[in-house]
């Protein structure tokens, strides 16, 4: 089901920096303290806008992107069926593993004492699902096609979901949450039963149609990926990088004035808004640590990098446990940790970012114990 094996030196320290810190943000935003209201940025927004946490998920889906461009040279030369062998594998056991993650702790106390979960409350889509559901077309998509040929679908499918949008769902409301083209969908397909049931009305952020322009996140990082090789460490590539990230940045912000930023509806300008502040924290990562050499804080952000599925997986786990461990007084173990330690000490926002700040350290001593012992799952 994994491979655990020995892991070479990547070729670009910042990469794996980079991947390491968007896994250090996904714990930090998905598990912050109880007890007081936690600081605006580290909250997603409430529908359209943008936040510091709205930019975590699609970054990783960036770093996917630049990992499958140093592997799909090996898959390219590779049979066919080989490569769908491989593929349909990956894909199968992360969503299978998301889906799994959703349906645990598997039973539940009833009226009678414990009892299976119910299948029809398990919510179907999710972020592994859509990582898998994405990292499934990404790879289809460079198996077959050159890069143009890439860009040009990418384009044609972000300019499609706009249309989609405001042809499919309810007239004048087509980009409210209820409304909208996607909601609908996952309501014919997937039922009320499997959609997330935490925000204000049953809605799913990683729903069925929106995955497509998530997609173009791993795009974004492939191409970005097979530049960085070409160009290696130089200023020219810095450069290019940096310029086509601004160019992004302010072709999604012209967007926006028509077709609103959004990560719950993952919009079109939210997608190239994102890879764009991908691209520009890449020329600096790259500049930093590999022209200048700076190595302060690096270690602790490839920890995370080594092994971010498996540590991501440990985190949602984890935080689900605590969150179903009753200690008393109607709080479980999160909470009482969070409200009774940390909020006697730091009241307010900044106890409840400690709480996530120690839950984060936590789940990074794990990813230490398993780069101590030399421990790296490739799901």
């Amino acid at each position: 089901m994994k491979d655990v094996k020995i892991q070479k030196p990547d070729r670009f320290l910042s990469l794996d920096v980079f991947r390491g810190l968007t896994i250090c943000l996904m714990i930090l935003v998905n598990s912050p303290g109880t007890g007081a209201e936690i600081y605006p940025y580290l909250a997603h927004a409430q529908w359209f806008g943008f936040t510091l946490a709205d930019l975590v998920f699609p970054s990783f889906l960036f770093a996917m992107g630049n990992a499958m461009s140093f592997s799909m040279g090996r898959l390219r030369s590779a049979p066919s069926n080989e490569f769908w062998k491989k593929v349909l594998k990956r894909t199968t056991l992360i969503f299978l593993l998301g889906f799994l993650m959703y349906w645990f702790p598997f039973f539940q106390q009833g009226a009678e004492g414990w009892e299976l979960k119910p299948f029809s409350e398990t919510r179907i889509m999710g972020v592994l699902q859509r990582i898998a559901l994405c990292y499934f077309i990404a790879a289809v998509l460079f198996y077959y096609l050159s890069e143009k040929k890439v860009l040009i679908i990418s384009a044609i499918i972000l300019l499609g979901y706009w249309a989609i949008l405001y042809a499919f769902g309810v007239p004048g409301q087509e980009l409210a949450m209820a409304t909208n083209a996607g909601t609908l969908l996952d309501f014919h397909v997937l039922g009320d039963g499997h959609i997330y049931k935490g925000d204000a009305i049953p809605f799913d952020p990683e729903g069925i149609l929106s995955t497509l322009p998530a997609v173009i996140n791993v795009v974004g990082g492939f191409l970005a990926g097979t530049f960085i090789q070409r160009k290696g460490k130089s200023f020219e590539g810095i450069a290019k990088l940096m310029i086509a990230g601004g160019l992004l940045t302010v072709l999604a912000l012209w967007w926006d004035l028509i077709f609103p930023i959004g990560k719950k509806l993952w919009t079109s300008p939210f997608s190239l808004y994102t890879i764009g502040i991908d691209l520009l924290v890449m020329g600096a990562l790259i500049y930093f640590i590999e022209m200048k050499k700076q190595r302060f804080g690096i270690r602790f952000f490839t920890i995370f990098g080594k092994n971010p599925l498996v540590i991501y997986l440990f985190s949602e786990l984890f935080y689900i446990s605590l969150r179903t461990i009753q200690v008393g007084n109607g709080k479980d173990a999160f909470e009482w940790v969070s409200e009774v330690i940390f909020q006697s000490i730091f009241p307010g926002s900044f106890g409840a970012f400690i709480t996530g700040i120690v839950f984060m350290l936590v789940c990074w001593a794990l990813g230490w114990w398993m780069d101590k012992n030399r421990i790296y799952i490739r799901l």
